[in-house]
């Protein structure tokens, strides 16, 4: 696989990462045999260093406690994987029967997680996370979801003092960077118009864009943007490029259950039908053109999967380097699957 140099980060780049929400049983409870196997998938598929996405938010701090252990067990050398890890949760004792955060979308959890977004509370989850990866530490940090963390904002007042403390946390993040003890400050987050307002506020080396490029979502506004970071030399991950794996026949689209009973769910599941039926039509497995569609913009330097089976993983990184024919994406257009003024592909 090709590397890019990534962003301001100094690293070389493969054109995947690999995410680790299954670690953390998004979803579902993911045996542990199963996670085993995933973690060892990683590294047969992709020459060291492989990079690995994770967060303090995943299983409450699970993922990164796996990834230690795993990454131990194979007797990984610290220099044959970069770890980025997403800060903006502390793993907390669990009271009640599940967690409090995100309830329903996280399975079996042993702990709670608590947001902590200001100068303090960053560390304090940069310095949790590097203990729950036991003898590897995180070489790429960021600020997960800020957008979430304003969109919780119960007035103009409260809106302003968040923004200070996200400001508080890269401050943090930054002196980490000056230090030496990581290689790079991103920004990871759904909505992408809160990744632009990071950008106007800080000095990022990379950003991570979850479930906002992807063959169901693509804005104009989006690709502009994406080419401003290219220009100044900012790393871009795309991340979450299934939807959820809503786009593969999952009934999860961006984190909720699609039931089908609501306009907006009936549009979503109208859409999988007819890119299905164009991806059977052209003889395209849909996991490829979600992947090729992920990449086509000038900019993206390498996508995140996920996946808690190790043959899927096996089966997507043979499929990042495929090509659709330019017929079945001029097709897509035509049908309105992707957006006919799409201006890559077909």
């Amino acid at each position: 696989m090709q590397r890019q140099l990534f962003g301001k980060t100094g690293l070389r780049i493969p054109p995947v990462v690999f995410g680790s929400t299954s670690l953390g049983n998004l979803f579902a409870e993911v045996p542990d045999e199963a996670k085993q196997q995933v973690v060892a998938e990683w590294f047969r598929r992709v020459e060291a260093p492989v990079f690995i996405d994770s967060a303090g938010k995943y299983g409450a701090g699970m993922s990164l406690e796996i990834i230690g252990r795993e990454l131990s067990r194979l007797n990984i050398d610290p220099a044959d994987v970069v770890i980025s890890n997403k800060l903006a949760w502390t793993r907390q004792p669990l009271v009640g029967d599940e967690p409090t955060f995100e309830p329903g979308a996280w399975f079996g959890l042993t702990h709670d997680a608590r947001q902590e977004i200001s100068y303090e509370g960053i560390l304090r989850c940069y310095h949790q996370g590097n203990e729950l990866l036991g003898d590897y530490q995180a070489g790429l940090v960021s600020v997960h979801d800020p957008d979430e963390y304003l969109a919780a904002a119960t007035d103009p007042a409260d809106h302003k003092q968040r923004w200070h403390d996200i400001e508080e946390a890269y401050r943090a993040l930054g002196e980490l960077r000056s230090e030496g003890k990581v290689l790079g400050v991103g920004v990871g987050a759904k909505d992408w118009t809160s990744i632009r307002d990071v950008c106007d506020r800080v000095d990022l080396d990379w950003v991570m864009l979850a479930n906002s490029l992807t063959i169901m979502k693509h804005p104009p506004e989006l690709l502009a943007f994406i080419e401003q970071l290219d220009e100044a030399g900012v790393g871009i991950l795309n991340a979450a490029v299934f939807n959820a794996g809503f786009a593969l026949g999952g009934k999860f689209y961006d984190y909720r259950v699609v039931t089908g009973e609501s306009a907006e769910d009936r549009e979503l599941l109208d859409w999988r039908q007819r890119f299905q039926t164009a991806c059977q039509r052209f003889d395209v497995a849909p996991a490829a053109a979600c992947l090729e569609f992920a990449r086509s913009v000038p900019g993206i330097q390498a996508v995140a999967i996920s996946s808690s089976s190790p043959h899927n993983i096996a089966r997507t990184v043979a499929a990042v380097d495929g090509a659709a024919p330019p017929s079945f994406w001029s097709h897509l257009k035509e049908m309105h699957v992707i957006d006919p003024s799409f201006p890559f592909l077909g």
